[in-house]
């Protein structure tokens, strides 16, 4: 049997992170996770540092601001996996340099884990903010420097818009009444971070994800707003009024708000009225469909999510 890759995570204290870290572990990788010196004083972090350690990960002091110590976690590893924040994206300049300069890395994975910021149609939107430019500036380093790479499209994680039912302002699902943003038929795709792990750390030694975007459709996890609603209906037993909001009237709300104030009404455009998700087919030459590579591994349903909120 081929031997597993050593991996490093870089942000194994965030949510997305901690669940690779608990992944690579589970599935037999040598893990190493590069932590800022102020994690372990975080009551929160530190123990997830902690059971980290226990479970058989290797702590290393560092951050992506410290190239020695990105340098000496590099020079242990095989992959290296990135699941920083969205603001911080550009920070991965540095890293992206040490592994051009090592050549040793068999695979980098940048920190993406959303939509694919090549595809996403959001950008039309004039509100001084492009969420997805840092993600594309970072791709195409990557790429220039010729690093082998595989980006993860999960698009929404469940934890985002589904425990409100993709109503903004809500934090549990409707009861009464419910919104329907343009015509409701538009799908997006919802994946919970524990499964969006288990297919990211299951891509890192395939040589079918080298190079390539592994998109996340599961069957069971594509659903309109209509959709959900319904399913949401069935499992209260009660009908909901319906509220509709075009796309017109979303976008001046959008526009009349600031980032990040309006980011879940930019969420909802750009999956359930422009279909950023899944109006487009993936493209054998740049793309896999992840859920068909690994039809092992199970993952949690829209259905069995919201049965959770009942």
């Amino acid at each position: 049997m081929e031997e597993k890759s050593k991996i490093l995570i870089i942000g194994a204290t965030g949510f997305l992170g901690y669940n690779l870290a608990e992944t690579s572990l589970k599935f037999g990788h040598p893990t190493f996770a590069l932590v800022r010196d102020s994690a372990f004083s975080d009551p929160i972090k530190s123990q997830k540092l902690q059971f980290l350690s226990h479970a058989g990960a290797t702590l290393l002091k560092g951050s992506l601001q410290d190239e020695a110590s990105i340098v000496d976690a590099v020079k242990l590893v095989d992959v290296v996996i990135c699941a920083v924040s969205s603001k911080q994206t550009l920070d991965q300049k540095l890293l992206i340099r040490v592994i051009k300069q090592l050549g040793t890395i068999k695979r980098f994975v940048p920190s993406e884990f959303g939509s694919d910021p090549i595809k996403a149609r959001v950008t039309e939107l004039d509100d001084g903010y492009n969420f997805y430019a840092p993600k594309i500036e970072i791709r195409r380093l990557v790429e220039a420097e010729g690093i082998p790479y595989t980006y993860i499209s999960c698009n929404f994680f469940m934890k985002v818009l589904l425990p409100s039912l993709a109503q903004p302002g809500l934090e549990a699902p409707p009861r009464d009444k419910v919104t329907i943003f343009g015509d409701g038929n538009t799908k997006a795709v919802f994946m919970k971070e524990s499964d969006v792990a288990a297919f990211t750390i299951s891509a890192v030694d395939d040589p079918r994800t080298l190079n390539k975007v592994v998109y996340l459709r599961p069957p069971g996890n594509v659903y309109s707003l209509n959709e959900l609603v319904e399913m949401w209906e069935t499992k209260i037993g009660k009908k909901l009024e319906k509220l509709h909001v075009l796309e017109e009237e979303l976008l001046t709300k959008i526009n009349g708000t600031s980032f990040p104030s309006n980011s879940k009404m930019l969420f909802i455009y750009s999956a359930f009225i422009k279909g950023d998700h899944t109006y487009f087919d993936i493209e054998s030459s740049s793309g896999v469909n992840g859920t068909e590579l690994y039809p092992q591994l199970k993952y949690t349903t829209v259905s069995e999510f919201l049965d959770t909120l009942i």
